[in-house]
């Protein structure tokens, strides 16, 4: 690299990391890494380092971890730093104006979307569960606004009935530490330019909730196996399974599945054979392929019944 820049980087979640990753390689000077502060994770509820705290202490660099950067002195001390710019990753806190401002070329936010699509804090999980074909990562240049700023440049991905968000993940955080040293450098020589972002086609990424977990099947079997493959392999869809000759049900997180087949008119919920193919409310079906219990690991549907059968006509809630 000819022309390395001083940065900020400022991300949290595994997708960040690979960015950073990518930065440190290009040759950019990391003057700081900010991310959230250690939570208790565990079941000894230790305090955890976020996934780019840990790689960037493993690395020598520099790492800050307020609760907010609301307050004068956490402000002047990142203007303190002097730097050409922040790129920003999933951080997880509000910039405030004086953040946004203290960089030389600004702070370049890599958004896990197509803007205005999906602008908030679960693109990934809510694209997949919208039934969306295409998604990808937004070079953004920031602003007061919620993902709101001029996009520099972007990198697109599909999305196929194959996708869950743990392997959509993977596929942008890859796009992600492609295009971020591409987006600085020509936003560093005036070689890109930003773009206003359409100003209709916008929606919000709600934060996921508990809510969002409890499968509906009485909903067409598309968007059933959509909410399915959008929550795999966390916090997961759920379902419910009263085992024959129990009297309490089993939750059952539901991680891969298709939507394929017919209900024959059977009532949504409907186990119809023994490879779990269950009718949904369109008079279609969803195949279960992978799923779990607790207190165990995620399984094949043909594991799972192998050591504990569903019958078909067995109803799941």
């Amino acid at each position: 690299m000819t022309n390395p820049l001083r940065l900020a980087f400022m991300g949290s979640p595994q997708i960040a990391v690979d960015v950073l990753a990518a930065l440190v390689a290009a040759g950019h000077e990391i003057a700081c890494v900010y991310s959230q502060p250690p939570r208790p994770s565990g079941r000894g509820k230790k305090l955890t380092p976020t996934p780019v705290q840990a790689w960037a202490e493993e690395h020598g660099l520099d790492v800050r971890t307020p609760k907010s950067l609301k307050q004068a002195p956490e402000q002047e001390a990142f203007a303190a730093l002097g730097l050409d710019a922040a790129v920003v990753v999933a951080y997880g806190l509000i910039l405030p104006q004086a953040i946004l401002d203290a960089p030389r070329l600004g702070c370049l936010n890599m958004h896990a979307s197509i803007l205005p699509r999906w602008r908030g804090a679960a693109p990934i999980q809510r694209a997949i569960m919208a039934g969306d074909t295409e998604t990808g990562i937004d070079a953004m240049l920031m602003d007061a606004g919620l993902d709101t700023g001029p996009v520099l440049a972007s990198a697109r991905t599909p999305i196929t009935t194959a996708t869950t968000a743990g392997t959509l993940h993977d596929r942008l955080a890859e796009l992600a530490a492609e295009l971020a040293p591409r987006a600085l450098a020509g936003l560093a020589d005036g070689s890109l330019k930003p773009v206003a972002q359409p100003e209709s086609g916008d929606t919000y990424a709600s934060k996921l909730t508990s809510a969002d977990q409890p499968i509906d099947w009485s909903r067409p079997a598309a968007e059933v196996d959509c909410q399915i493959r959008g929550l795999s392999p966390f916090p997961g869809a759920i379902c419910h399974w009263t085992p024959e000759g129990e009297a309490e049900p089993v939750r059952l997180k539901l991680l891969m599945s298709e939507a394929t087949g017919a209900s024959g008119g059977a009532a949504p919920g409907t186990v119809l054979d023994d490879r779990l193919l269950v009718a949904c409310g369109d008079g279609g079906a969803v195949r279960i392929s992978q799923l779990q219990r607790p207190g165990k690991g995620p399984m094949t549907a043909e594991v799972f019944l192998n050591g504990t059968p569903i019958a078909p006509g067995t109803v799941l809630t």
